[in-house]
């Protein structure tokens, strides 16, 4: 079986969909600087898709994240890696300080294609939580100020983060996608 390959520079990303997606997807990861279109969530992770399958050719998964803070009307958006950069994590949490509604939404966008003449296929998944001070190891991006049910992604154990985080609800839709007829022999098996 031909091993999908997981575009990503993020050590932390590759760590967690592993765990989440196990043996049942072959996935290897590779970092390329594929440059990032301005759009949607959809476009951005659909383009950079349609880059890596070409640059790979062969099968592809990318990741795009985003943190939307209802507030601002989704602001940071996918856009929340510069704002992490530039702000940090206290500086995202002031973002919010004038606003009474401090609810998010955690969103995970992957996009896989089996080969740089296929669309890219797009599954996302959402988490509702809300902008606190920041909990728990700084390990990984803004898992420190985004709570959800009352303990912050950071201060999570690592199964129950990956049961039921944004990541794991997009991985989980590609996992039924694959497992729906044809479609994991479609993509995966060596030609």
């Amino acid at each position: 079986m031909k091993p999908c390959m997981f575009v990503t520079g993020n050590a932390n990303k590759v760590i967690e969909v592993n765990a989440i997606l196990g043996e049942a997807v072959p996935v290897q990861s590779l970092a390329l600087d594929i440059p990032e279109i301005q759009g949607t969530l959809e476009e951005i992770a659909t383009e950079k898709c349609r880059r890596a399958a070409e640059i790979i050719n062969g099968p592809v998964l990318v990741e795009d994240s985003a943190l939307e803070f209802n507030a601002m009307k989704g602001l940071a958006g996918p856009y929340v890696k510069y704002f992490l950069e530039s702000l940090g994590n206290d500086g995202l949490n002031k973002l919010l300080f004038a606003y009474e509604d401090k609810s998010a939404q955690a969103v995970c966008t992957f996009a896989f294609s089996s080969g740089p003449t296929m669309e890219p296929l797009v599954f996302q998944g959402k988490l509702k939580g809300k902008i606190v001070p920041a909990r728990g190891p700084p390990r990984f991006g803004w898992e420190p100020i985004f709570e959800h049910e009352g303990e912050t992604l950071a201060e999570m154990e690592h199964d129950k983060k990956n049961a039921l985080s944004h990541r794991y609800q997009a991985l989980y839709k590609f996992q039924q996608w694959l497992a729906q007829g044809d479609n994991r022999s479609l993509y995966f098996e060596s030609k």
